[in-house]
């Protein structure tokens, strides 16, 4: 087994165990801050979540018009499969993606969000170090997404509980590193770049 593949195992059961706990903190921490984070006119890259995942819903009560879920366009292995977001809306019929995750329908091409729409991007993670390494399920989606410059310039947090960061994880040349992660203590930004 691979040491990724390890600590995957590894810290999916904490966050499990985690979660109970942290998940009011956090979602109290999302409802303060990340409205504010999201300029006007902009979409808030929400996540559809998954068990274990952090759950942020309470977010559509605060950006009803600016939200956004992530689809995949095609099942994992279909070279025309990729990461976009669609604008959301709650009460919004969601369809399975490629990945067989709720997301809004959509053409592939059609519908999708350009990255100077979006404000702020939320991650989940089953871990996170210090230079913002995030250790996702292993699909490699929101990598190779963020690999690209206009997705890139998009601020990007992982979403977990504050026992899930660790000071460093394992790192291949293809880990686009996030601008820092939201935990129960709220947003933290690795660097001088944006502030809470």
């Amino acid at each position: 087994m691979s040491a990724k593949a390890s600590l995957r195992q590894q810290f999916r059961a904490r966050r499990l165990a985690l979660l109970p706990q942290a998940q009011p903190a956090i979602e109290a921490q999302a409802r303060k801050h990340c409205p504010a984070l999201v300029p006007p006119g902009r979409h808030l890259g929400l996540y559809w979540p998954l068990a274990g995942e952090v759950d942020l819903g309470a977010l559509q009560a605060l950006l009803p018009h600016q939200l956004a879920l992530p689809a995949i366009t095609a099942a994992p292995g279909d070279p025309a499969a990729r990461l976009v977001y669609r604008p959301w809306r709650s009460g919004q019929a969601l369809v399975p993606d490629g990945c067989g995750i709720p997301a809004p329908a959509g053409v592939p091409g059609a519908g999708e969000l350009a990255p100077e729409q979006l404000g702020l991007l939320l991650v989940p993670a089953l871990a996170c170090d210090a230079a913002g390494i995030r250790l996702g399920y292993g699909g490699g989606w929101y990598d190779r997404l963020r690999a690209t410059p206009g997705w890139a310039q998009v601020p990007a947090l992982a979403v977990l509980p504050r026992g899930c960061r660790v000071e460093r994880l394992p790192r291949d040349p293809w880990d686009a590193p996030l601008q820092g992660w939201l935990d129960e203590d709220g947003p933290v930004w690795i660097g001088a770049g944006l502030g809470c």
